[in-house]
């Protein structure tokens, strides 16, 4: 074999394996994360140590109450950080601040919030289902940037799998958020 065809054979080697493992990456993605080997649960979104499966979003007018309260436990009132699953998968999701509502069979009523801005996309959100409203700054983000809380969606959350207080709003905020809340259900 001459010196040509062995580096024709090695180009070709290279690209096949190069194809190989294109091909395997693509099936890794379209496999849930925790099925891909060397990932943890965490890195596929889910909350660290134990946790309950979700009870699911809460469906109804739920009784909204202001009792933010300094005792450690979560509170109507107060934006706390917790695991939220995703609407689509509630298998998976990710840790963010929620605002508590109220409290339903031992399990919080939440509300999730997010600093991403949606009154530029308002129309296209409320096509889907979902609103947003403006409760600007608090201690639940360290960057002290504008929080929008969405109101159509209430989680119901284990309130062992809060797991630090991140601030609380003060009531002419919370009537605010409880009337669109109101509003759209």
């Amino acid at each position: 074999m001459s010196a040509w065809q062995r580096v024709a054979r090695e180009v070709v080697r290279g690209a096949l394996d190069i194809a190989r493992r294109r091909v395997r990456a693509k099936r890794d993605r379209s496999r849930p994360a925790t099925a891909r080997s060397g990932q943890s649960a965490r890195s596929a979104g889910s909350p660290p140590g134990k946790r309950s499966a979700y009870a699911g979003d809460f469906n109804g007018t739920p009784d909204l109450s202001y009792a933010p309260n300094d005792d450690g436990d979560a509170d109507p009132g107060e934006v706390v950080w917790a695991w939220v699953p995703y609407e689509e998968d509630h298998n998976r999701g990710k840790d963010r601040p929620v605002l508590v509502i109220g409290r339903q069979d031992g399990l919080l009523l939440a509300l999730p919030l997010t600093s991403k801005d949606h009154d530029r996309d308002a129309a296209q959100e409320a096509s889907v289902g979902r609103r947003w409203i403006d409760i600007g700054t608090g201690g639940w983000d360290r960057q002290g940037r504008p929080s929008e809380v969405r109101v159509d969606r209430i989680l119901q959350l284990d309130p062992d799998g809060v797991r630090r207080e991140g601030g609380k709003l003060d009531r002419q905020r919370f009537d605010a958020v409880s009337a669109e809340v109101r509003r759209f259900r």
